[in-house]
């Protein structure tokens, strides 16, 4: 990786030019680190059109022991435009940088997570942006991938965990707008990790810098499993399902039969019972019902956990619900074509299935 840098000076006549240094302080220079822009700006120099990013102060630029134009002054012209490279060893050692276009799908992460889960290490390698953790009660687990290929700019040196609280990361988040591009930089060795937003137009930026946690969590292995019954509806569907039948009971059953899957809670005041049937003939793909089922399910689950889960019904359309006998459902959301979150809860085991196994 190297950082285009372009400068503008009025030269005399002269064919070719070369430094070893810094060009003299009130040059302003446009540093571009693939497509992240950052502006070394100089108040007597206004920044030109289309150009945004971090300001950094002067003294940021480090003397560098090489620098390579790549091509000359025409002679005769006295004022021109020099493309040279920056080595990346001439700066701080970033070694992690994510870019994301579209920024608000990573504050909708944030939203779907912060009051299931309190701290978490995110995974940072090659192939993508990561977490794994489970909620306090050790009794829901989350998952999320961001793949690198779903950024506009993904550079990760190597593996890294980073500890965050996500209260305080969602706070962060908050104070980008919802059509911001978002940035996520952390140094080699640093305790911190900085979030940059910049608007469509690059007309403002804001950087904010957070505190890493040590945070000891041990990686669960999550095998494949074959799933007797798998639902794919609308999310939400799903949502309104699971926050009118909270109002009634606790726990919901869910019941997957050649009939359709239906989703049952019992309370003091009363019963519910709210069936979806195959449907796949409408106009929207999103909004069709699909069930695919190997054997019939029942399974108790308690509703604060899937009204929980439903938190991330803005990051799609669709939400697919696996059931088996004696697993965890797995509640997930597709992230655009960037990856998935997915939510996984164990059954309830029913105090009649107890007493008979007693």
């Amino acid at each position: 990786m190297r950082y285009l840098v372009k400068h503008t000076k009025r030269y005399l006549k002269t064919s070719s030019h070369s430094l070893t240094t810094p060009p003299a302080p009130h040059w302003p220079y446009h540093i571009f680190n693939g497509l992240t822009q950052k502006l070394c700006h100089n108040p007597s120099f206004p920044p030109p059109p289309n150009l945004g990013g971090k300001y950094f102060p002067y003294k940021t630029l480090k003397p560098l022991s090489s620098l390579v134009i790549l091509f000359s002054l025409p002679p005769g012209d006295f004022q021109t435009l020099t493309l040279v490279f920056f080595h990346l060893s001439s700066f701080a050692g970033i070694m992690l940088e994510l870019r994301l276009v579209q920024g608000s799908l990573l504050k909708k992460v944030m939203e779907s997570l912060k009051d299931l889960v309190t701290d978490a290490n995110f995974d940072c390698s090659a192939t993508g942006f990561s977490l794994q953790a489970m909620d306090s009660s050790h009794v829901a687990l989350v998952s999320l991938l961001l793949r690198s290929e779903g950024f506009e700019h993904y550079r990760c040196d190597r593996n890294l965990s980073m500890g965050m609280n996500l209260n305080n990361m969602s706070k962060m988040l908050k104070c980008a707008g919802n059509d911001d591009i978002i940035t996520l930089k952390a140094d080699d060795g640093s305790d911190t990790v900085t979030f940059m937003f910049e608007s469509p137009t690059q007309d403002k930026i804001a950087d904010f810098e957070m505190k890493l946690m040590d945070i000891d969590s041990e990686h669960l292995g999550i095998p494949e499993a074959e799933y007797h019954a798998i639902v794919r509806m609308p999310s939400s569907e799903f949502a309104r399902i699971c926050k009118d039948l909270s109002s009634i009971g606790d726990t919901v059953v869910i019941s997957v039969t050649k009939e359709g899957v239906k989703f049952s809670t019992r309370g003091d005041i009363g019963t519910a019972n709210v069936v979806c049937r195959q449907n796949t003939t409408v106009d929207k793909p999103e909004e069709a019902t699909v069930i695919e089922m190997n054997e019939p399910v029942s399974l108790t689950f308690a509703l604060r956990y899937m009204n929980s889960f439903t938190k991330a019904t803005p990051l799609s359309s669709t939400v697919t619900i696996s059931l088996s006998s004696e697993l965890p459902v797995v509640v997930e959301y597709k992230i655009a074509e960037m990856g998935y979150i997915r939510f996984y809860l164990a059954p309830k085991i029913e105090e009649d299935e107890e007493d008979n196994k007693s």
